[in-house]
């Protein structure tokens, strides 16, 4: 299984140096407003102190979904688009978690969506990664590129198909995603969202133009190149690597990746938009080759021999 993703939500460690500091963020963090603006207000800290990442007291409210509170901290001067260590703004931990209302407050002060994580995050990315349709909306609606890209290659509509999001695989359509942009990998939404078992999501695919019988030709240089940023030099464990990982499902199409996945309704579905049973991939496995489902084989042996006739 080839996934892309985001990482685990952020954990906080609001490390500070100050006993008022680590007020501000514990009220920030469990929503006391009337605590936030009694420190705030008494002048001895600043509202955009930061921990040792640079996470701000706005950025964990925005995470938290306490709307008065980012409202107090963004009215008391919070830099809304400062990022921290990793890139993240208030913005994009407001869009992982889903706070819609936080995200519509943050547009009307300036919020910007351009900003990137170190992997390429964007706020669209991970909104659209875990699903939030009335987040990804607002992005769109307030200048999101809906052709963002994490480091890898993934876009926002490779990330809501291998999540199975079908809501926001119709937005992201809806608004200008290419549907066979692949990964640098050469993975492909379809090929993902079929190896995955999401078949409501191959079904949209399929209906909005996604190319049924293209392979995954697994760039060897670009995992190759992956390889060599956690393998520091072992040289025997990185030739091993190289020959299983240059042929691992190179050449599969999206119908290998559903048999191999096994889900029975997804073969179905994609048979029934004439994908070809009968392409082999690199390995010269047909995707019947691919299963010792008795279900999955009854309904691709008759689509070989009819293209075998």
């Amino acid at each position: 299984m080839v996934v892309s993703g985001q990482g685990l939500l952020c954990v906080f460690t609001l490390q500070k140096e100050t006993p008022l500091a680590n007020a501000v963020f514990w009220a920030a963090r469990k929503g006391n407003l009337a605590l936030l603006q009694l420190l705030l207000n008494s002048g001895r800290v600043d509202a955009d102190c930061r921990d040792s990442y640079g996470t701000t007291a706005l950025m964990v409210a925005s995470y938290s979904g306490h709307y008065e509170c980012v409202k107090e901290l963004i009215m008391q001067g919070a830099d809304i688009n400062y990022q921290r260590e990793t890139g993240s703004t208030a913005l994009f931990f407001a869009s992982q978690q889903g706070h819609h209302d936080v995200v519509k407050l943050l547009f009307e002060f300036g919020a910007s969506t351009e900003f990137q994580t170190k992997d390429g995050g964007t706020a669209l990315t991970v909104a659209s990664q875990y699903g939030h349709s009335k987040v990804v909306d607002t992005l769109l609606k307030n200048g999101a590129n809906v052709h963002d890209q994490l480091n890898d290659g993934a876009t926002p509509l490779f990330l809501a198909a291998q999540e199975g999001h079908v809501t926001v695989i119709r937005q992201l359509l809806s608004s200008g995603a290419r549907v066979n942009q692949a990964r640098e990998d050469g993975t492909a939404p379809l090929w993902m969202a079929a190896q995955m078992g999401h078949s409501e999501v191959v079904k949209v695919l399929l209906l909005r133009g996604a190319d049924r019988d293209a392979d995954r030709q697994v760039c060897c240089s670009f995992v190759i190149l992956k390889m060599q940023e956690h393998l520091d030099g072992s040289g025997d464990l990185y030739n091993k690597l190289h020959v299983f990982i240059c042929s691992l499902q190179n050449g599969s199409t999206a119908l290998h990746a559903a048999v191999t996945g096994g889900n029975l309704q997804t073969v179905v579905l994609l048979l029934g938009a004439s994908a070809d049973p009968t392409l082999p991939n690199k390995n010269n496995e047909l995707p019947a080759h691919l299963t010792k489902s008795d279900r999955i084989l009854k309904v691709l042996r008759p689509k070989v021999l009819n293209k075998d006739n």
